[in-house]
């Protein structure tokens, strides 16, 4: 999928806060010239828990040690985009999920979930880890739809608001352990977001 168009339409149960109609994106690879605009959606979707300049080209340079990072865009511009992290131990960690305010509502998200979700079987991911603050109903309606479910929250994850993380899990593995079941540890300081070996939130907008 990734690299080619796709068209994202809203759910029956409307548009929300975007525009109608179907919604066309290409996703790809996320790059370096992709930075400064990553960073305005950053800034405007988190505010002060915005990841830096700095943090994001860190990312990108750890592509090749298990993180995964694609750009949503449309002739437009971008308007989205998502980070994984395969850590190994059949785990992954959503690190970022995020699309521009005014393209809520067009399915945008969850397409970019989708990506990570697949990426993350190919790698032979059976459980999916994510963060979401204990607020953003939105996001975590989207995680539920697919698959996720709630096994722990962690206090003050974001940080400078101190707002709580929900910790979700989806497991690939319907004969597994239960949900409940602690995860190994997979390098991340403690959102819907971050982590990955650095001190940050797992975030979704």
């Amino acid at each position: 999928m990734t690299g080619q168009p796709v068209t994202s339409q809203p759910g029956p149960g409307g548009t929300g806060s975007g525009p109608a109609g179907p919604a066309a994106v290409t996703l790809r690879p996320m790059t370096r010239a992709d930075l400064p605009a990553v960073l305005r959606l950053e800034h405007d979707l988190f505010g002060d828990e915005a990841w830096t300049e700095g943090m994001l080209a860190a990312e990108l340079d750890g592509v090749a040690s298990g993180r995964y990072y694609l750009v949503a865009e449309d002739p437009g511009g971008l308007v989205g985009y998502a980070g994984l992290l395969t850590p190994g131990g059949g785990q992954a960690d959503v690190l970022t999920l995020a699309v521009a305010e005014d393209r809520w509502g067009q399915r945008i998200g969850a397409t970019l979930l989708d990506a990570l979700l697949a990426e993350a079987a190919r790698r032979g991911c059976r459980d999916v880890f994510l963060e979401v603050r204990v607020d953003n109903y939105r996001a975590q309606r989207l995680y539920q739809r697919r698959g996720f479910t709630e096994i722990g929250v962690r206090r003050g994850y974001y940080q400078p608001s101190g707002t709580d993380a929900l910790v979700m899990r989806r497991s690939a593995s319907p004969g597994g352990p239960p949900s409940g079941t602690p995860r190994s540890p997979s390098g991340r300081a403690a959102e819907p977001e971050r982590g990955g070996g650095r001190a940050g939130p797992g975030r979704a907008r």
